[in-house]
């Protein structure tokens, strides 16, 4: 299963510049209990301030190797601080320009997630080789003000077990109000994963990480046959 930590620095306290830091702990805190993915998501940051802030990511994941940082949209901004990928939005370039980019500026094999909301989009970030799809939102409207009505569960498996359209399903996350009452129904739907917010950055996350953790242990000895052929980086955790 992956875990993936959506920064929102607003929704801590302090200055501008305590959020920064206690959005930095909160990642360090994240990572040192097994988050699989962090997305810098820090949309209002101008350029220069959001380098600062994922070079101090960077330095702090090299502690802690199995956690992988991505960037919102900011290919440049993750080229410059040595972050692993980018996340695409959804009405963003492809995931196969995305890698044009990166692939320009000498880094081989980055990884990158696209924010999808309907089945049709999902199939076409695999089509342009994204690694993973955060599929959102499946219990609530996604923050922004958004007027987003929730896909549900059904829409969610829809999503997970759509036609491949590469030569195996990548792996679809699931976003948008889960909680550790629902995040195993997302699971049995076929998600591979669960991203959040709140979830990851606001709760006791030694806890939430353990119990997220245990509604896979059934199934630790059943190991993925393919994987997604751009999926280079990653092994999805059982």
């Amino acid at each position: 299963m992956l875990l993936y930590y959506i920064t929102d620095r607003a929704q801590l306290p302090g200055s501008q510049s305590e959020k920064c830091e206690r959005l930095l702990t909160a990642a360090r805190a994240a990572a040192r209990v097994g988050i699989d993915l962090i997305q810098l998501r820090e949309k209002d940051l101008p350029a220069r301030k959001l380098e600062a802030l994922a070079r101090a990511l960077v330095q702090e994941l090299k502690k802690f190797p199995q956690t992988r940082l991505l960037v919102n949209s900011r290919i440049d901004v993750a080229i410059a601080a040595g972050a692993h990928g980018v996340h695409l939005p959804a009405n963003d370039i492809s995931a196969s320009e995305a890698r044009v980019i990166f692939a320009k500026a000498g880094v081989v094999h980055p990884v990158i997630g696209v924010s999808c909301h309907t089945v049709a989009e999902v199939a076409l970030a695999e089509s342009h080789g994204a690694d993973f799809a955060v599929f959102a939102p499946v219990f609530e409207k996604e923050k922004d003000s958004k007027k987003m009505p929730a896909a549900g569960l059904a829409g969610l498996r829809d999503a997970c077990n759509r036609p491949p359209a590469a030569a195996a399903r990548m792996p679809v996350l699931a976003l948008g109000g889960v909680t550790l009452e629902n995040a195993a129904a997302c699971l049995a739907c076929g998600a591979a994963g669960i991203a959040a917010i709140r979830f990851f950055q606001m709760e006791n996350i030694v806890e939430v990480i353990h119990r997220l953790r245990k509604l896979t242990e059934p199934n630790q000895s059943q190991q993925p046959t393919t994987s997604h052929p751009y999926w280079l980086n990653m092994t999805i955790k059982k």
